[in-house]
């Protein structure tokens, strides 16, 4: 899917290919062509939602439950759905389900509870209008919905912090137009190669029309530089953990951390919750046919040991767990 460039030019696919190609393997792109004014529209005082599948590969629910107890943003909600890679949504929420649990015994407070999301990838309509796509009305869309109604403050927005498909974001603007006033999306996802950002793999190829109606309709952040996540815990690590559930979670999903190098998911909610995390943010144009013409923000950029030193601060303080 093809966002075209501000000043002329095209994306990675043709502006032609919108209507005959979105489904057909076209992955959208976003221009990076100059910076933002400021690195991002949220930071660690905006409400968080998350916006998730799996909970074994990566670190996301563990830094969101522990940013929100030690000065990061207040998690407010918990949106889990299922996708073609994590397609056992009972799974995702045990995960997830189980992960709450250790945070709320291990004394971390105002953890909210998760939220299940039956959403089935949204599909183009014939005529190509966004406002003509069928909505799903998921239980994750009316969640998004709701907790930004109760949330979103006059410029403090509630940041939906996405580590999966956009489907249930871009379902709440469906059911209800008004929540782009409410929400900036950020969402680890695709990949950056300048000057283009492509809405691909990871994350962003399992839904693309979802793709092309958040980043049409949505202030939107796109995440999509990584790094290696088997040093911010290392077993080395394992005996200077908390002595509560949560350092034993820490403890018991280290295995699987290390067999996944790259961590993807995670750096969506660093880079808005660390300062300093995210270090070159490009602005990027969706394409200038669309009625909506907001600027979107592409992180291309990160400092990643901050990650590690952030965690490990948190961990060993015992204020975070209410002392």
């Amino acid at each position: 899917m093809p966002l075209r460039r501000p000043r002329g030019g095209r994306g990675l696919c043709a502006a032609a290919a919108i209507a005959l190609g979105l489904l057909a393997g076209c992955h959208q792109t976003l221009d990076a062509g100059y910076d933002l004014p400021r690195l991002l529209p949220v930071g660690p005082t905006n409400p968080v939602i998350i916006s998730q599948d799996d909970w074994s590969g990566d670190w996301l629910g563990e830094y969101a439950v522990l940013l929100a107890n030690s000065g990061g943003p207040p998690l407010v909600g918990i949106v889990i759905n299922a996708t073609s890679i994590w397609g056992d949504l009972d799974i995702n929420v045990s995960g997830w389900n189980d992960l709450v649990t250790a945070a709320r015994s291990s004394g971390l407070k105002n953890i909210p509870d998760v939220t299940r999301s039956t959403g089935k990838p949204l599909v183009r309509p014939s005529n190509g209008d966004i406002d003509s796509t069928t909505a799903n009305n998921s239980e994750g869309a009316q969640r998004i919905r709701d907790l930004s109604r109760q949330f979103s403050q006059p410029n403090l927005p509630v940041a939906v912090v996405s580590g999966t498909s956009l489907t249930d974001v871009a379902d709440a603007y469906l059911i209800d137009h008004s929540v782009v006033d409410r929400v900036v999306v950020v969402a680890a996802l695709g990949g950056y190669n300048a000057p283009n950002a492509a809405m691909g793999a990871p994350n962003g190829d399992m839904d693309p029309w979802a793709d092309w109606i958040v980043a049409q309709r949505f202030r939107y952040v796109q995440a999509c530089t990584y790094y290696d996540q088997t040093a911010d815990v290392t077993m080395a690590n394992v005996p200077y953990l908390p002595q509560n559930a949560l350092g034993n979670r820490f403890a018991t999903k280290l295995p699987n951390i290390i067999n996944i190098l790259q961590a993807a998911d995670q750096v969506a909610l660093l880079a808005m919750a660390v300062q300093g995390f995210a270090v070159s943010v490009i602005r990027a144009a969706p394409d200038t046919t669309s009625a909506f013409d907001a600027s979107q923000g592409v992180v291309t950029q990160i400092a990643a040991p901050l990650a590690q030193s952030r965690l490990w601060q948190m961990l060993l303080d015992p204020h975070t767990f209410g002392s």
